[in-house]
């Protein structure tokens, strides 16, 4: 036995489904459009709200610190008493991850930072190239964010 629809109704139903589907967003959807709200100077802007100057990796500071590929955000300058200088980030190092999303450039950076300082803890993961008076301090780092002090 076969039932048939009229081809308006099952539009109608092919319509309703769609625009359901829009209105609640998919997640790769909903990331490209935070990525397209973020721009490169309000990541950096967030950046310093969260306590540190940052830039995007690019070829010569690559090489500056012996990175093997140019991705992520360097750390160049940490405003103390901020939430990143009480986590223990480092001028030169370079951050990688936050809240365990990959940091990839200044896009990502903002994006995440501006998720993560909305929450009271997260994680950045940092990258710290070895320094010859400390060949201890280098390697990958997890720096814990607590809450944000008054």
């Amino acid at each position: 036995m076969t039932v048939s629809v009229p081809l308006s109704r099952s539009l109608l139903l092919a319509f309703c489904l769609l625009a359901a589907t829009l209105e609640a967003g998919t997640p790769a959807m909903l990331a490209a459009a935070e990525a397209e709200a973020m721009t490169e100077d309000e990541a950096v802007s967030l950046g310093e709200e969260f306590g540190v100057a940052v830039g995007a990796v690019d070829e010569e500071i690559r090489k500056v610190l012996k990175l093997q590929q140019a991705k992520g955000v360097a750390v160049f300058e940490v405003i103390g008493n901020s939430r990143a200088d009480y986590a223990g980030i480092k001028v030169r190092s370079v951050i990688k991850e936050i809240d365990k999303t990959e940091i990839r450039n200044l896009i990502d950076f903002g994006i995440a930072i501006k998720k993560a300082m909305k929450e009271c803890n997260f994680t950045v993961g940092t990258y710290e190239p070895a320094d010859p008076s400390d060949p201890v301090g280098w390697g990958v780092n997890f720096h814990f964010v607590g809450c944000k002090r008054d």
